[in-house]
């Protein structure tokens, strides 16, 4: 039995540029099962590119829901013991689903695997979580029989543009947390597997290329101002909101209370100064933090 048929690949849309979206799609195993799950109700968007069989289906999820949920709306579609969290805007290598084969072998103990970016980037697809930077995990990493997994880094998290998940260490397919809009559900996924103790790796020779910022209606530039300042709101929310959910809100607060101050100084001199579009950045920072902090949800 080729093992790629107990894959699933999940790629959440929101109005994604065509072209790149192919692009993704062109890169994949035709062996492998897509889903793709359109966070809209607009039903025209893809029928006249894309045609469904049984490998490949469209879901149109009826408003946009965001990551976490979008996901979680894949997951509950999927019959497979492993799935792939992959961004429209990534390319898979050539020799990314040949590799992947063997982390697919039950033996090998893992929650999520991340990739490699294969293009250069000044943003690590893994990492240590703060408080664990001077840990030292151990190099070499096995499986329960002893096979040797040379291309693994044991790591706190992995990127979420492409991310291997195990599904047989879930009891729901509530995978993310859903209050999450944008940014941070991955971080706030692998810091609850760590806390359970459980395996999270970077494998070397998982490579990918991504784009950045290109995996919905930012990619277009008429788009481009706002998805800037939703990008400010929600990265700032979700700090907040990752801080005090996993460390508490106090160390939340401390955490963010000087970017609000500077986020809200920086609001008001760009107003008068009349720069609209850096009036515009902070003032998303500034009230996605606020409402954060205030305990609103990611309504941005």
């Amino acid at each position: 039995m080729n093992n790629l048929s107990n894959l699933t690949i999940i790629i959440v849309t929101y109005k994604t540029d065509i072209d790149i979206l192919k692009n993704c799609i062109n890169s994949i195993d035709q062996n492998i099962k897509i889903k793709i799950i359109e966070n809209s109700n607009q039903k025209e968007f893809f029928n006249s590119t894309f045609d469904e069989n049984e490998k490949l289906s469209i879901t149109y999820t009826g408003k946009n829901l965001g990551y976490g949920a979008g996901n979680n709306y894949g997951f509950d579609l999927v019959d497979t013991d492993y799935a792939i969290v992959a961004n429209p805007d990534i390319v898979f290598h050539k020799t990314f689903f040949e590799n992947i084969k063997k982390y697919l072998d039950t033996d090998l103990d893992f929650t999520i695997i991340g990739s490699t970016y294969e293009n250069k980037t000044p943003f690590s697809s893994f990492g240590l979580f703060k408080e664990n930077e001077k840990k030292i995990y151990k190099k070499d990493i096995s499986s329960k029989s002893g096979k040797l997994f040379n291309f693994l880094v044991k790591a706190d998290w992995v990127t979420g543009c492409m991310m291997l998940v195990n599904l047989k260490k879930f009891n729901t397919k509530k995978i993310f947390d859903e209050l999450f809009f944008l940014y941070f559900e991955e971080f706030d996924l692998c810091k609850s597997i760590e806390i359970k103790k459980d395996n999270v790796f970077c494998a070397k020779d998982l490579l990918i290329k991504h784009l950045g910022f290109k995996g919905s209606i930012g990619s277009n530039p008429q788009n481009k101002l706002e998805s800037e300042m939703l990008r400010e709101w929600h990265w700032m929310w979700s700090t907040f909101y990752f801080y005090k959910k996993n460390y508490g809100y106090f160390y939340a607060l401390k955490k963010t209370l000087g970017k609000l101050l500077r986020a809200f100084f920086k609001f008001i001199f760009y107003t008068i100064t009349l720069n609209i579009k850096m009036r515009n950045k902070y003032r998303c920072r500034f009230f996605g933090l606020l409402n954060s902090m205030l305990g609103k949800s990611s309504w941005y």
